[in-house]
């Protein structure tokens, strides 16, 4: 018996030529689209990012005045000024306690408000609306909207107080309680996109988890107590971060409810930085307060971030 050797076909070989390799002239081209579709971001990020970020730090070092005198090289003098300056603490101090009274109001009532909605309130498409709508508005419209309710003759807030018995107060000339106006008038403008953050983190939440706990005999309040809240932790976590740095840069709302009028308890850092550079003409030195603040910034952003991924890697432990 003869044995039948396979034949093999060498016609189809190709050699010195990849099998899935391009050519490079088409590398080439692919590579130069890319250029030129990135080319306009690229433009406008390096003039209106990277460029003004470089001018403030070389303006920091420097003694130019929004007249245009001065820009004589300083070193840093203007750091050493406002670390030494108790009205840049002052406005430090300021931000940091409208952010502690903004931000925990916004978190709980926005949890409320997405759960009330979750949990089948009649009408959900108009309370979704309504929570909402605010924070579409410009916070010149907000400013305005509030400095009527906080009138002290004719205010809405007034006649709530005098119905209920109490006494009528200067909600936004007090400098005992006008931090506190402040802060209700943006709890009302953001809370909106903290409650649509809520709310889509909620839908993610599996039925069946209700639906277990029901059959356990655990009640609505137990079941958002021990499946919806440690559900929603990183959604928590992700609105916190973003009200810490929404709240730590206020400066529009106060400045328009106060009709520009800075105070001591009212002041936050931002507004400091602008009546440095453009009521002072200290460029200099408001650039200088700037980057101090840009730095305390990444080091709260940092720590978080650490706490978070040790938080994280203790989770993926527990595992």
């Amino acid at each position: 018996m003869t044995a039948v050797t396979p034949r093999t076909d060498t016609s189809l070989v190709v050699t010195g030529s990849p099998r899935h390799g391009r050519r490079p002239a088409d590398s080439r081209r692919d590579e130069l689209s890319g250029w030129l579709f990135a080319g306009p971001f690229l433009v406008a990020f390096l003039l209106f990012m990277v460029w003004p970020i470089l001018h403030g730090i070389y303006l920091s070092f420097t003694d130019q005045s929004l007249t245009g005198a001065g820009g004589e090289l300083v070193g840093f003098a203007n750091y050493a000024d406002a670390l030494s300056d108790p009205v840049m603490w002052q406005s430090l101090g300021n931000t940091a306690w409208f952010t502690v009274l903004s931000t925990v109001p916004l978190v709980l009532i926005a949890l409320v408000m997405a759960l009330l909605v979750d949990r089948g309130l009649p009408g959900q498409w108009l309370w979704r609306l309504s929570f909402f709508t605010p924070y579409l508005l410009a916070s010149t419209v907000i400013s305005q909207i509030w400095v009527w309710i906080f009138n002290p003759q004719i205010g809405a807030a007034n006649n709530i107080l005098m119905a209920i018995g109490l006494e009528p107060v200067s909600w936004l000339q007090d400098p005992n309680i006008n931090m506190m106006a402040i802060v209700i008038a943006t709890v009302w403008w953001t809370v909106g996109f903290n409650f649509l953050l809520y709310l889509a983190a909620l839908q993610n939440v599996p039925p069946q988890q209700y639906e277990a706990a029901s059959l356990d005999g655990a009640g609505t309040w137990r079941q958002i107590w021990s499946i919806t809240i440690p559900q929603l932790g990183p959604t928590t976590g992700m609105i916190v971060i973003l009200q810490v740095l929404a709240s730590l840069k206020l400066f529009d709302q106060a400045y328009q409810m106060l009709g520009g009028v800075s105070s001591d308890t009212t002041r936050s850092i931002v507004q400091y930085i602008y009546e440095a550079g453009f009521v002072d003409y200290r460029f200099g030195y408001s650039s200088a307060i700037s980057y101090i603040f840009f730095a305390l910034i990444v080091i709260i952003g940092l720590g978080q971030a650490i706490v978070t991924g040790r938080r994280n890697s203790a989770k993926a432990g527990a595992r």
